[in-house]
């Protein structure tokens, strides 16, 4: 994603850029291509477009936010966890460390004018997890929107491939201006079933170890894992979904009359 720049010291109106402008929907469309829109919207923003000419590699970069997006990932997690096994199970200091770092990438990425909403996402989420904790005294609580995020998402994934509208297939769909019309095709309604199943086992396999851990108390421990199942799945993931989604949509190459 490249950061949006403020064009100021002009008059003249500016033109909206097409990749900014949220879709309209008509007056017929259904749910479904409501949804698919927004979910290929959200791909696009991340960089995911199969469309694009770009490396398995890149695009996975991409989709983790570069340095950048790995260090508002993975660095207020690990800052609460080392804080609370060293200081002795410190909940305040930790969780104030913890969310002090989101609000500092947050405001970094406001003050240079780039593309915030990641960063504000992730310092909400950071912030009512510690309210959480904070409010029970119980700092493994400060990982439950995580695991009830989990559970949302294995779970809305696994519905939608089996009553036969992967949102994995709604979202490619829409990106590759095909709509719901890879639903007529037996090959790519496959894929993106098995696709839409595997991201949901991802976050299934997510919930599955993390909450014993949860209700063991053993917050160190659940910590750890939350750092190790989460950009370490989510990039082999991510690189698997566009291999293959560029196989059932490969680069269309000019023929040689056409200009």
């Amino acid at each position: 994603m490249t950061a949006s720049q403020d064009q100021g010291g002009s008059d003249e109106p500016s033109t909206p850029r097409p990749d900014l402008v949220p879709p309209v929907a008509s007056e017929g469309a259904t749910a479904s291509e409501l949804l698919g829109q927004a979910l290929g919207g959200a791909a696009k923003r991340a960089g995911l477009d199969p469309a694009e000419d770009a490396t398995t590699g890149h695009v996975v970069w991409r989709a983790m936010g570069g340095w950048r997006g790995i260090a508002e990932s993975v660095l207020p997690g690990l800052v609460f966890v080392v804080l609370f096994t060293v200081t002795g199970q410190d909940l305040v200091l930790s969780l104030v460390a913890s969310v002090g770092l989101a609000a500092v990438f947050t405001i970094i990425r406001l003050l240079q004018r780039s593309p915030a909403a990641a960063a504000f996402g992730g310092l909400v989420a950071t912030g009512v997890a510690a309210a959480l904790a904070l409010f029970t005294g119980r700092g493994e609580d400060n990982f439950v929107p995580g695991l009830i995020t989990n559970a949302a998402y294995g779970t809305g994934l696994l519905i939608s491939a089996l009553i036969g509208w992967s949102l994995i297939g709604l979202a490619v769909g829409f990106l590759m201006n095909e709509g719901t019309a890879w639903r007529a095709d037996r090959r790519k309604r496959r894929a993106f079933f098995w696709l839409t199943i595997a991201w949901a086992a991802l976050f299934y396999a997510r919930l599955a170890v993390q909450l014993p851990l949860y209700l063991a108390g053993e917050v160190a421990a659940l910590g750890t894992l939350k750092l190790v199942m989460g950009l370490p799945l989510f990039a082999p993931m991510v690189a698997v979904t566009w291999l293959a989604v560029r196989a059932l949509y490969p680069p269309r190459v000019p023929r040689l009359d056409e200009s």
